[in-house]
């Protein structure tokens, strides 16, 4: 493999606390030196001066829609769509069609990803067969199979004893249960946040409330059964709280947010704009501001982006009939850079411990360091790169996304995976 020699950028790798000025050395796809001054005579020099080096960012909830919804995404155009937005690594979901319910399903996604993929494909299994919320899939067989975590996704546990077995089942194999948090008995037919701009539109609503009871149920059973849980993109200011105090009491507890939820409120889709319609949906300013101090306080431990890519005719319909759900891989980093570093909310490495050193941790992955001797999963960041946000342009098959046209300050501008440089800003996605 080719030698690298990353030189001259600010190294920021929270999980072994650098902050400075160094050269990293790659050898055979591993990070072999991290110091000043290293002189190598075969490397290839990638110049990183006034850049940012990084652990490679994980995006933990990911929807590569392969198997059986080849024509929303594939593998291959999903992990291009990853490193071109300086991912080196993914966690895909497991509502495929057939649901990854099972050894094949997961065998297969693990397949395909080493064939046709550009970054690392991390699945995440099914809780329940079909998803069905009715019985456990094989935990075991599918941890060993490759699974890392188990969720039914856009789907929530509605049974308190089965999310219960579940969680004492994935205790043993010290992987998370990754919830989606609703509770459907109060959420059911709802198609924006519950309030005063959705009887104005004439929608039905999803009130906070439905997350956060399921929110608060999980805390209850994972502090009973000493489990992992994990709250998927969490919207309510009072869903940050319970994981907040949960966290406080010795509850193995931890959550995502996504950038759309963190930027965004219920206005987005005041014009009916399908790119804003998205389960849990845009809640209010003030739900916006918990989640942003939750992101600075460390209460929320990743940014996850919940791509969801989508057939154009999915989305361009009646706000009612259109389906849930938006594109983010090519944006969220430069989204977050934007707003959280730029903005003044969070500091640049509790950004990288977000995007890398988090999701790394959550799901027990061997990745999120610049550590030497790990992989060289690198992601390398100009804080003063203009992007356009630009849905033509993206690698991904899905388009919908509610942040075209916003010009960003701040964006990825390599991504190097297991020392191999998979997308840089200038030559584009390297093929395989």
């Amino acid at each position: 493999m080719t030698t690298l020699l990353l030189k001259g950028g600010r190294v920021v790798d929270p999980a072994s606390g650098i902050d400075a000025e160094f050269d990293v050395l790659v050898v055979d796809g591993r990070i072999q030196r991290v110091e000043k001054g290293v002189k190598e005579s075969s490397a290839e020099i990638v110049d990183c001066r006034g850049r940012i080096v990084c652990p490679g960012f994980v995006d933990m909830h990911v929807h590569l829609r392969e198997p059986g919804q080849e024509y929303k995404e594939t593998i291959a155009s999903g992990t291009r769509a990853a490193v071109a937005g300086g991912f080196t690594g993914v966690a895909c979901m497991a509502n495929t069609t057939p649901p990854n319910d099972s050894v094949p399903v997961t065998q297969a996604i693990i397949r395909i990803a080493r064939e046709q993929g550009h970054c690392r494909v991390w699945p995440i299994a099914c809780v329940t067969k079909g998803m069905e919320g009715r019985e456990l899939t094989e935990f075991g067989e599918l941890r060993a199979a490759g699974a890392v975590g188990f969720s039914d996704d856009g789907k929530p546990i509605p049974d308190a004893a089965l999310m219960r077995r579940a969680l004492e089942y994935a205790g043993m194999l010290d992987v998370p249960i990754i919830d989606h948090a609703e509770e459907l008995s109060l959420a059911i037919g709802g198609q924006v946040n519950e309030g005063w701009l959705a009887t104005r539109l004439g929608l039905r609503g999803i009130p906070a409330i439905a997350e956060d009871l399921h929110v608060y149920r999980d805390a209850v059973l994972a502090a009973l059964t000493g489990s992992a849980v994990h709250v998927a993109h969490v919207s309510t200011a009072a869903s940050v709280e319970i994981v907040r105090r949960a966290k406080r009491d010795g509850v193995r507890m931890t959550c995502e947010a996504a950038p759309h939820h963190f930027l965004l409120d219920e206005e987005a889709v005041r014009d009916f704009d399908t790119a804003g319609k998205m389960k849990p949906p845009l809640r209010t300013p003030a739900d916006v501001k918990a989640l942003v101090k939750g992101l600075h306080d460390g209460t929320i431990d990743a940014i996850a982006t919940d791509h969801a890519p989508h057939h154009a005719d999915e989305k361009d319909s009646t706000f009612e009939a259109a389906a849930f759900g938006i594109v983010g891989l090519e944006s969220a980093v430069a989204l977050s850079i934007d707003a959280l570093v730029h903005g003044g909310n969070v500091d640049l490495a509790r950004l990288v411990s977000l995007m890398a050193w988090g999701p790394s941790r959550i799901l027990g992955l061997p990745s999120g360091t610049l550590a030497v001797g790990h992989s060289a999963d690198v992601t390398i960041l100009d804080l003063e790169r203009e992007l356009v946000v630009d849905p033509s342009a993206f690698e991904s098959k899905g388009r919908s996304t509610p942040f075209a046209g916003r010009t960003l300050r701040g964006a990825p501008v390599a991504t190097i995976v297991a020392g191999r440089i998979a997308w840089t800003v200038e030559d584009g996605v390297t093929p395989l």
